[in-house]
């Protein structure tokens, strides 16, 4: 970072205000001269008494005032007899207060620090200090000079701090040591370095292009990046050739890498379906689990039920309608059974069929949980059934690790859910590891009750759980296809089973719901969709932007999301001199926005809602200090965590946080973390997935031919409750139907399951 474009001060740490120990992010007061300052910044480590030299800029917090943003720091410990007793005195060592301090220094002069440091067993020369009290000391020290020298060793190789906090909460002191040993440790997504960006740092520690470590990492990086893509495993000589392509080696040096990291147990060779494949171990564990586990619930028997028809008639009367037959085989293998699938498109009656099993696992005293993998799918579920329902991840306590990459649970084999049986909506959604978690948080003798729709789209991570578990045969699977007359009336519901079966429906706009406005090219359908939201479907039908969610295939390309979210806000929320406005990356934020977080975040704290201003200065008061954010979250409703896939507002923005409302939860957003928003007017279908809208405009510009396909379609036109308007060319829609090609997974659950493999 060029220091001459940002503001330069001095001075040394009065007291740390605030530090977050997962990323370093601290809040301190600055003496610089005869005055004192508030900074924040990524410190990790930091102690009161250290010398700074802060470059950043200065801004004002709404609540707390002027604040100097330090970008980079450069430390020093303080020199001289003074110095060094205002440091110690200042609490930077536990257990040395200002008395010891005095003692210590009038021994040592200014060697303190040094002693401390290297020869703790001389401190045992003051009395009081015993042999155990004089290494504690000396372990606490080295502990924060080792922080320092390890951020100055990353800064001066261009690695951002938070790398820092995290590769010594993993590797103590030796961190500096294990990263010049193996430099590609960093491009573990925990240390938020990616693979070339690792690469790069070890190129400057001269490590050659075929050393093991960088083939080892490349061969990672391909298996996490095609995790993106669905695959369990890769076929080995895909894998071997993509590694050698990306890294410019042979592949004999691939195959040794391959080799190595099966041998260590980081990988494991399988045979699946005939295919040679390599896991790594994670997702290898995670895949064998959820097939011993559902294939344990399916052979294991449950003692038949007496009076399950009178049962049944009661779960009838109090859903008040009356059950059809494929509805009431659903009821009978819920009751039978220990495992099921509840599979239909819409308008077949899933949810009303849910509400029958919830009835009947009343009337058989079955304590029963809901959940779905996303919030938006987790609220529609509560308003269907008038039951609690969360998401997997809040059901189960999700959070980040001590150390390491992925994500951890409260609920777990030690810790299991108090339940009798889980119902899960949205199977489709959910991926190989989320399946295996909620498993293994479930008692042994519980329930499982999947549902879903087969034809949408798989999920966004690793594995085909619900298209597996169906293709296997292993499970009872109630599929229900009859449509039920109000649905009939529905132009959407007709054209989703049309466009299933194959069928092009009538693209005719005759009125009804369902509408298609042909656009010859990306720039006519932005305009159009732009033109739609902002103005002709509030002024002509009464539906006000908030409830219009545009759906595009893409998130690039003309016409993709990120296009149609700039034109979008352009249109419906402008520049204006009483809005601010906040650019991180390449897109503007600002108040009043719609917006989409893109990856979990389970650290983040939120505020249960209440009046706007009293939920602003109590999310500034939970974000502001651990004892504050204690004290606030006794006293109200408050957590942590907020998930892919969340939809939110932003409802106001100081000089360094936006405010952003999640429903009911609101979250004061630092900017430095709005990486981890997108705009929200317009998102993929991918996206969308397991929400539901009282409108869609769908965008269907020309895109790849990836993306063109019937159950991407499908899942589009499914997510529209009231009206659905598809705008672009009809060739694209005709070809998206036609096309029921489905990119393969490279997933062994189904042969798992049955008995295939081991």
């Amino acid at each position: 970072m060029d220091g001459n474009e940002l503001i330069v001060i001095e001075g040394t740490v009065q007291a740390i205000i605030f530090q977050n120990p997962e990323n370093g992010y601290t809040v301190l007061r600055l003496r610089v001269g005869d005055e004192s300052v508030t900074a924040v910044g990524t410190l990790p480590g930091l102690a009161p008494g250290e010398g700074l030299r802060l470059y950043g800029s200065w801004n004002t917090h709404a609540s707390f005032g002027q604040q100097f943003k330090a970008e980079h720091a450069e430390r020093s410990l303080p020199e001289g007899s003074s110095a060094i007793y205002e440091y110690l005195a200042g609490g930077a060592i536990k257990g040395v207060g200002p008395k010891l301090a005095r003692q210590i220094v009038s021994e040592f002069g200014p060697r303190t620090l040094e002693v401390i440091e290297t020869s703790p067993e001389e401190l045992t020369k003051i009395k009081g200090i015993t042999d155990k009290k004089a290494r504690d000391i000396g372990e606490r020290f080295r502990q924060q000079t080792g922080m320092r020298r390890l951020m100055e060793f990353l800064a001066d190789n261009g690695v951002k701090p938070i790398a820092a906090a995290r590769l010594y909460r993993t590797y103590g002191e030796e961190a500096e040591q294990v990263i010049t040993e193996n430099p590609y440790i960093l491009a573990d997504e925990y240390f938020g370095l990616d693979f070339f960006a690792a690469d790069e740092f070890a190129r400057k520690l001269d490590f050659t292009a075929d050393a093991p470590e960088r083939v080892e990492a490349a061969i990672r990086f391909e298996m996490r990046h095609n995790e993106g893509n669905g695959h369990v495993f890769l076929p080995v000589d895909k894998l071997t050739a993509a590694t050698a392509q990306l890294i410019s080696v042979e592949p004999d040096s691939v195959e040794r890498g391959l080799a190595s990291l099966v041998e260590r147990g980081d990988a494991v060779a399988q045979t699946v379906a005939g295919v040679e494949g390599l896991y790594l171990a994670d997702l290898y564990e995670a895949e064998r689990h959820v097939a011993l586990r559902i294939g344990e619930m399916a052979r294991r028997r449950v003692d038949k039920v007496q009076g399950l028809q009178i049962l049944m008639e009661r779960a009838e009367y109090a859903c008040g309608i009356t059950f059809a037959k494929k509805q009431r085989e659903a009821l009978e293998a819920a009751a039978n059974g220990r495992v099921m699938v509840l599979t239909g498109g819409p308008g077949t009656g899933k949810t009303t069929t849910v509400r029958g099993i919830l009835g009947l696992y009343d009337e058989m005293g079955i304590k029963t949980l809901l959940t779905a993998p996303t919030g938006r799918a987790a609220k529609r579920l509560t308003e269907l059934t008038g039951r609690e329902a969360q998401t997997v991840h809040r059901l189960l306590g999700a959070g980040m690790p001590e150390s390491g990459l992925g994500t951890v649970f409260e609920k777990c084999v030690s810790d299991m859910l108090e339940c009798d049986a889980v119902i899960l909506d949205e199977t489709s959604m959910v991926d190989i590891r989320l399946m295996a978690a909620l498993l293994d948080a479930m008692p042994p003798d519980s329930r499982l009750i999947m549902v879903g729709d087969a034809d949408q789209l798989p999920s966004v991570g690793p594995g085909n759980v619900f298209g597996d578990v169906i293709r296997s045969a292993v499970v009872p699977v109630i599929a229900l296809t009859d449509i039920f007359r109000q649905a009939k009336e529905s132009a959407i519901v007709k054209n989703a089973h049309m466009i299933n079966k194959g069928v092009t429906p009538e693209l005719k706009n005759a009125g009804g719901d369902f509408f298609f406005l042909r656009r010859p090219d990306a720039a006519s359908v932005t305009a159009t969709v732009t033109e739609l939201i902002s103005s002709r479907l509030p002024k002509n039908m009464g539906v006000p932007p908030e409830d219009i969610q545009v759906l595009a295939p893409s998130r690039k390309y003309a016409g993709g999301a990120r296009e149609l979210n700039a034109a979008i806000q352009e249109a419906l929320n402008p520049p204006s001199e009483d809005k601010k406005e906040k650019t991180v990356g390449n897109i503007t934020f600002r108040v009043g926005d719609r917006v989409m977080q893109t990856r979990n975040n389970y650290d983040i704290i939120w505020v249960k809602s209440s009046s706007p201003e009293e939920d602003k200065s109590r999310a500034d008061a939970v974000a502001a200090s651990t004892q504050e954010r204690e004290s606030e979250t006794r006293r109200h409703e408050a957590g942590t965590g907020i998930f892919n896939g969340d939809v939110g507002y932003i409802e106001g923005m100081d000089e360094s946080i936006a405010y952003i409302r999640f429903d009911e939860r609101l979250v004061p957003y630092p900017f430095d973390q709005m990486t981890d928003l997108e705009l929200a007017y317009a998102v993929t279908v991918h996206k969308s997935q397991g929400s539901e809208y009282r409108a869609v405009i769908l965008a269907l510009p020309k895109c790849p031919p990836g993306l063109v396909n019937r159950s991407l379609l499908y899942t589009a036109v499914t997510r529209a409750r009231e009206l659905l308007i598809a705008v672009g060319g009809a060739d694209v829609f005709a070809a998206m139907v036609a096309n029921d090609r489905r990119q393969r997974r490279y997933s062994g659950l189904r042969a798992r399951l049955c008995g295939e493999v081991s």
